[in-house]
């Protein structure tokens, strides 16, 4: 008998978000199943049960997809996990806590292929994540690092902004990147020698002013995740998908909200799909998490 594909959801949060479950059916799993209110230590005894109840072939239509708010948590969640395994009984298990590797990766991916078009990529680019304390800003902060600009974390206290970058830089950055902590304070300066921003900041909150996009003599591209007003940078609405932004003496250009959200979107859904389509007998399970979503968001653009 064929075994149903039944995909088990994690989170440490109170509540699994429905936007998940709603993106896991869309993919093509039958029965979603919530876990709530996790710690680390349960996730060895549920995978495991996950894993032997189904036999190795089962493991093949079983799958687990890991939530939740906090980027170090979700990140040990899924390490965790992976170590749970005893091959030849797996299973797939994607990471992607409140959306923000999946966000974070389309979001960088689009100025990615802007920056591009104009023979420039973001090796050597100088990129401030503003309001990029939370998840989605750290994560596009390590993908931007790891694909060689060099970036900084703007936040409103200079303390946490610099403990953020320190945490991205042990945990995502494998040593590799140096991603640096500012104050919001500090705007005016670090506006001077920007190419690129992010605002990553909480919804509502304007980030970046129309004065502060004017004195940007090297602004390239912008993009901002809030679609709620007012936007996060002046003169970039959430429809804004490479047009240029108003005020901008540079020539600047921008993505929005809903031009990023249908890419995050679309990551999303491919990397359901690809945890639900191991089935073949010499198929190995996959662990994904930002890399993995950043490798399937530019790939996505590339297509015609």
């Amino acid at each position: 008998m064929e075994k149903a594909f039944i995909l088990h959801m994690f989170t440490p949060e109170k509540n699994l978000s429905p936007f998940d479950v709603n993106m896991a059916v869309d993919a093509g799993w039958l029965s979603t199943s919530p876990y709530t209110q996790l710690d680390s230590g349960e996730i060895p005894m549920l995978v495991q049960d996950a894993i032997f109840s189904r036999g190795s072939a089962g493991g093949r239509r079983t799958g687990i997809f890991i939530g939740g708010r906090d980027v170090k948590t979700a990140m040990e969640m899924l390490n965790v996990a992976k170590q749970s395994m005893v091959p030849p009984f797996e299973v797939s298990v994607f990471a992607d806590p409140s959306g923000s590797f999946t966000t974070a990766a389309a979001m960088v991916a689009l100025v990615e292929n802007e920056l591009l078009k104009h023979g420039q990529g973001l090796d050597g680019a100088n990129v401030l994540c503003l309001g990029g304390t939370g998840p989605v800003g750290q994560i596009a902060a390590v993908l931007a690092a790891q694909s060689g600009a060099n970036v900084t974390i703007i936040g409103r206290q200079l303390e946490k902004a610099q403990a953020v970058a320190a945490l991205c830089n042990k945990e995502y950055g494998e040593g590799k990147t140096k991603i640096e902590g500012n104050a919001d304070a500090n705007k005016e300066e670090l506006i001077l020698d920007a190419d690129v921003v992010f605002a990553t900041a909480a919804a509502g909150i304007q980030v970046l002013s129309a004065e502060l996009i004017a004195a940007a003599p090297r602004l390239k591209v912008a993009a901002d995740v809030n679609a709620v007003p007012p936007s996060g940078i002046s003169g970039l609405d959430p429809f804004h998908k490479g047009a240029p932004i108003k005020d901008s003496n540079s020539g600047a250009v921008g993505f929005g909200a809903l031009a990023i959200g249908n890419l995050k979107y679309q990551t999303q859904h491919k990397l359901l799909v690809m945890m639900r389509l191991q089935n073949r007998k010499s198929d190995k399970p996959v662990i994904l998490h930002y890399e993995h979503a950043f490798e399937a968001a530019r790939n996505l653009i590339k297509k015609p």
